[in-house]
């Protein structure tokens, strides 16, 4: 496996675990009252945008050459450490 095959899978199972987990907030906002919903709601919102972001890098990396894809490296993981960063502080807002 190459190191782009291996960041790849990587980026793509944190991918799916965060997804989970903005999958566990919208649960957790649909049982609140609505006050805080429309709260959960845009944080949500913000989430998903941050994470559609960070699977279309994904899909750059995929389609970019061999010699190209660490050029795209650092985009990628300043999208994802935004998105990690963004998702941590949700969750431990909505505890």
């Amino acid at each position: 496996m190459s190191m782009k095959e291996a960041y790849q899978k990587k980026l793509q199972a944190q991918l799916d675990e965060w997804n989970a987990e903005i999958d566990k907030l919208k649960a957790k906002a649909d049982k609140v009252e609505a006050d805080a919903q429309i709260e959960y709601y845009k944080k949500i919102e913000d989430l998903r945008s941050m994470h559609e972001t960070a699977n279309r890098r994904l899909a750059k990396l995929r389609e970019a050459s061999d010699d190209a894809w660490d050029d795209l490296k650092s985009g990628i993981d300043s999208a994802y450490n935004s998105l990690g960063n963004a998702l941590k502080s949700a969750v431990s807002r909505f505890k």
